[in-house]
């Protein structure tokens, strides 16, 4: 009577519903889902996250809705996960890097207010020739303190320093001697 009833009850669950389980989705329903993200300029990470997404998806759907499915269980996933990436790809579609949004962007020459360079080169030329030579070297040829020293003919490093110090002093005493602040040079 029991090897009856084993019968009975293997016949029973054949003729139910049964789920495939997780690793049978996975098997199956992942490579397709892979290779749609991929053809679709998606990562191998992508196609994970979204499957995994998908996969999430599906298993919140209650298992009647699951019955009435009209494809594969794995066709249904499929179509979970291309919707998905579409939008993914869309949302970000419309994001612009830091990067991208600046190269976009054109600052205007009159954007920083212009220098009267003819006021400043006064001053400097009032500092004398050397004054003006070791200033430009160092701000606009950005050389070291021991190539200056080496050009310009200095002692040592210190020395070039020191005289850089002395320069700059002379320039600033002539401002504020004029009583000039920064609007001055600008217009």
């Amino acid at each position: 009577m029991e090897a009856v009833a084993i019968q009975t009850h293997t016949i029973e669950r054949k003729q139910t519903y049964l789920p495939p389980s997780v690793d049978e989705l996975y098997e199956r329903t992942f490579p397709p889902v892979a290779t749609f993200v991929r053809k679709m300029g998606g990562s191998f990470d992508d196609a994970k996250d979204i499957f995994h997404d998908a996969l999430v998806v599906y298993m919140e759907i209650p298992e009647e809705d699951k019955r009435t499915v009209r494809a594969t269980q794995e066709a249904y996933l499929l179509g979970i996960a291309e919707h998905l990436w579409i939008r993914k790809f869309h949302r970000d579609k419309r994001k612009v890097t830091l990067n991208e949004a600046e190269s976009r962007i054109a600052i205007p020459e009159d954007f920083y207010p212009p220098v009267q360079t003819s006021r400043l080169l006064k001053f400097l030329e009032v500092a004398g020739k050397k004054c003006m030579d070791l200033l430009r070297a160092f701000y606009y040829q950005n050389l070291s303190m021991k190539k200056l020293a080496g050009k310009l003919g200095y002692a040592s490093e210190h020395s070039a320093s020191v005289q850089k110090y002395k320069c700059m002093e002379k320039i600033r005493n002539t401002v504020k001697e004029k009583s000039l602040s920064y609007d001055d040079f600008t217009e």
